[in-house]
């Protein structure tokens, strides 16, 4: 076998023609400032050619897969590629089924669970049967099974995983299926009493919409014999006019008032389905998923089912108990909780038990330890996994492929240190090297200095982002990068290695926002106070309550002093004005992409539709758009591309072969604007489109502003679906710094330095302290040192994750926190600050 991996003459996207050398069975680390082609390199060469390779082996390659624009590739094995999107988004899948650890629970609790015999109270105790295995095939016999209650001999149904399933139901909860919350239309949100049909009393209605359903309601109205006013305020109409818009013809509401006329049969004539019940029915149409539709979601409340009080469970599972806990009760526990009392369960077993179920008791406490050891002690099984961050359900998934026990496999990882405090990466790096032990190539794309160190062979990309990137600038160990005049990383290191000067903390403007007794998920009761005026930093490892603490309790309702979870907060009313940037996903539309996002596209297609050329043709703004018929590709629909279906395999998007992915008819791609085509714009990356578009004012503010919070290396045309979640978020915050604000704005962002390499760190720190120096206040979740260490204000919390966390550790300035011995923040900051 080849001894590396060998890539000759790598020329996709910004790659410069690169050759290079990638030992296998090492950990190899692919650093490099963001855009610099790391991600070309690692996923859309090496990865995409390990599938092409796999599939021409199976006979499954057709025309369509191209070939990643490299000479050769040799020594490649089979690739898995784990990256940062959270691809499951069913409600029902959580951190217990994803990582199979609730199945071998169902299967102790099937076998083990004690419970109240119904007719007498008596404790029924198990039977230590044999078992056919971890499967409810090997239970589903045909016919049902009892056993007695040894006090008074009644019949009992025998448990099986199925009593333990919320899919299931002779498990789930009757009330809400299974769900743990039941969902109610908020009604106040879908109509605005004040206004008229025609004036958007249905708040999610836009003109031609409400047109179109005024013209069906005028015709139900006909058909009943009712008058109906579109001009009428919401509040004055009458209950069948209410009971008609609210549910529709076929409701029994409003066929109460008509009980002998036969509903209209077709939409024109009045088939009209109503407000309420369309939502009921596309919410549905979503398992109950809160965020499956975000046009949906919005307009329902979610609470906590009062059946089961969310544990998804119907009361007879619920009471079955082993070594004194349900099942519902240990789901609810964090990992460290449920592998502590499962280490105390052999010795509660009768020999019998133990016997019966040994490669269960042998198997699930090393499943809970993958997950734990890297970072994620802190969740508990019935954590649904679409709660999860990107850096989370990545290294789920890492605990996961750790226990399939593959070999000669190379594993590609983008960036699994994402939202992990310092601390907990020495169990990722533990975690990687298992991997690599078990004789695997480990490929990651990091920027963490401490998986650096720990990697056998570091590859530098760079020197810069986009068309200042795509080579090799150094490889190695990462001490022999501090000597590469090139390397970005390396001239970080060097910076690094130099005494950090102390520098002078902004005391603030002498206002204060408090948080009075905060006690949501797992905050102790405690009261924070925030300096207004500063840059402030909220740590502490993962799970200790920081994204609680901003986001559930600051961030909601704006002014309002009260929220749930909490006392009260004092000192709104020295802010202004509120901007909130997480990681959630920008969106779920291929369609939507970083120029539409931004709203510089339509600044775009008008330049281009008022220029002479344009104006001769009669091309309007409108011919100038991907998503509308009239100028664009009606092959691919305006998206350059066509997704060819793979069966098993992911779905493989291939250039459209109609408009060779220029996404427009010839007609519009005649029209230049300096030479470059709407097409060339799409195409072009943010800072290369600065030089074309300098002189548009509007778009090349938030050209630069893109640019500053480290964003330039990414494409027009690139789709918002591709972002990682701290990529998403520096582009909200670019879209709000472009609205200028006078008053004393509050800005709270969730780990903006996410995907950013040390270097870029920087730079986004100059951004940060701009807003804070223009009077603003600006507070961050963040693992990052280098931030925490520049922070005006630091408030650590903690000290562990989960349960043990919730606690104020440490509030006060770098240094204070830093003379904490409790802090585990503390510790860190000592380092980087030479204490």
């Amino acid at each position: 076998m080849k001894e590396a991996i060998l890539i000759r003459g790598a020329r996709e996207n910004n790659l410069k023609n690169i050759s290079l050398s990638i030992p296998r069975n090492r950990l190899v680390v692919l650093t490099g400032p963001s855009g610099s082609g790391k991600s070309t390199l690692a996923m859309d060469t090496l990865q995409k050619e390990c599938q092409r390779q796999y599939m021409e082996s199976m006979g499954m390659v057709t025309d369509s897969i191209s070939k990643p624009k490299v000479d050769s590739i040799a020594g490649l094995s089979p690739s898995i590629s784990v990256g940062q999107h959270v691809t499951n988004r069913n409600p029902r899948s959580t951190v217990g089924t994803v990582t199979d650890i609730y199945t071998y629970l169902r299967l102790l609790y099937a076998k083990l669970g004690e419970r109240p015999c119904p007719s007498c109270g008596a404790t029924v105790p198990p039977s230590f049967e044999e078992t056919g295995g971890l499967s409810e095939e090997d239970e589903a016999s045909g016919q049902p099974q009892y056993v007695r209650c040894p006090s008074c001999a009644a019949e009992l149904p025998k448990l099986t995983m199925g009593h333990f399933s919320f899919n299931k139901p002779e498990g789930a909860c009757g009330t809400c299926d299974g769900l743990g919350s039941v969902a109610s239309p908020n009604l106040e949100a879908v109509f605005d009493e004040e206004l008229s049909l025609r004036g958007g009393c249905v708040t999610f209605w836009y003109e031609s919409l409400i047109d179109y359903h005024n013209s069906i309601l005028q015709a139900a109205a006909k058909h009943y014999g009712f008058v109906f006013d579109p001009d009428q305020p919401l509040k004055e109409y009458g209950q069948i006019q209410r009971d008609l818009l609210f549910y529709g013809v076929e409701s029994e509401a409003f066929l109460r008032h008509f009980p002998n006329v036969q509903p209209p049969k077709t939409v024109s004539r009045g088939k009209f389905e109503g407000v309420v019940t369309s939502l009921w029915r596309r919410y549905l149409e979503k398992d109950g998923d809160p965020n499956g539709s975000a046009s949906v979601g919005a307009f329902f409340r979610q609470q906590t089912c009062t059946g089961c009080q969310g544990t998804k469970l119907n009361k007879e599972s619920r009471q079955v108990t082993v070594r004194g806990a349900s099942i519902a009760e240990v789901s609810s526990w964090s990992l460290d909780d449920v592998l502590a009392w499962l280490n105390g369960l052999p010795g509660s077993l009768p020999p019998a038990g133990r016997e019966l179920l040994e490669p269960v008791l042998n198997d699930l406490p090393e499943r809970l330890r993958r997950v734990i050891d890297v970072g994620l002690g802190y969740l508990s099984l019935h954590r649904q996994t679409v709660t999860l961050s990107g850096g989370e359900a990545q290294r789920i998934r890492l605990a996961s492929l750790l226990g399939s026990g593959l070999t000669g496999v190379l594993y590609i990882l983008d960036e699994p240190s994402a939202g992990l405090h310092p601390r907990d990466t020495e169990g990722l790096i533990h975690v990687l090297k298992q991997l690599r032990d078990l004789g695997n190539t480990v490929l990651v794309i990091e920027h963490d200095v401490e998986v650096m160190r720990a990697a056998d062979h570091v590859i530098d990309m760079g020197p810069g982002a986009g068309a200042m990137g795509g080579t090799v600038v150094g490889e190695g160990p990462l001490e022999a990068l501090k000597l590469c005049e090139s390397s970005v990383t390396g001239a970080y290191l060097r910076d690094e290695s130099r005494l950090v000067p102390g520098r002078v903390r902004r005391r603030g403007n002498g206002t204060f926002l408090t948080i009075r007794d905060a006690h949501a998920r797992n905050l102790k009761h405690i009261t924070v106070s925030f300096p207004l005026g500063c840059l402030i930093s909220v740590t502490g490892v993962s799970g200790s309550g920081k994204s609680t603490l901003l986001f559930d309790l600051l961030a909601p309702d704006g002014q309002s002093g009260k929220r749930e979870g909490c006392g009260e907060i004092t000192g709104l009313e020295h802010i202004g004005n509120w901007i909130t940037v997480d990681q959630s996903p920008l969106g779920r539309m291929q369609r939507s992409n970083i120029a539409t996002y931004t709203e510089v596209f339509t600044l775009i297609r008008n330049l281009f539709a008022s220029l002479p050329e344009a104006k001769r043709s009669k091309l309007t703004s409108k011919h100038f758009s991907f998503n509308t018929p009239g100028g664009r590709c009606e092959n691919c629909q305006g998206l350059g591309v066509l997704s060819l279906h793979m069966h098993f395999l992911p779905n493989l998007e291939v250039r459209c072969p109609a408009c060779r992915g220029r996404r427009f008819q010839d007609d519009v791609l005649r029209i230049t604007y300096k030479g470059y085509t709407i097409s060339d714009l799409l195409d072009m990356t943010v800072q290369e489109s600065l030089s074309v578009l300098k002189d548009q004012d509007k778009m090349s503010r938030t050209i630069e502003l893109l640019c500053e919070v480290g964003l330039g290396y990414l494409q027009w045309g690139q789709s918002v679906t591709t972002l990682s979640g701290g990529e998403g978020q520096r582009i909200k915050l670019a879209k709000e710094l472009s609205k200028k604000t006078k008053t004393h704005t509050l800005y709270l962002l969730d780990e903006p330095t996410t995907g950013l390499h040390p270097g870029d760190v920087r730079q986004l720190l100059v951004l940060l302290n701009k807003l804070v120096d223009a009077g603003h206040t600006v507070m961050v979740v963040e693992h990052n040192v280098d931030v925490i260490r520049e922070s005006d204000w630091v408030v650590d919390l903690g000290p562990e994750g989960g349960e043990a966390g919730g606690s104020l550790v440490a509030a006060g300035t770098p240094e204070e926190v830093a003379a904490c011995e409790a802090s585990h923040t503390g510790r860190f900051l000592r380092q980087a600050l030479r204490l």
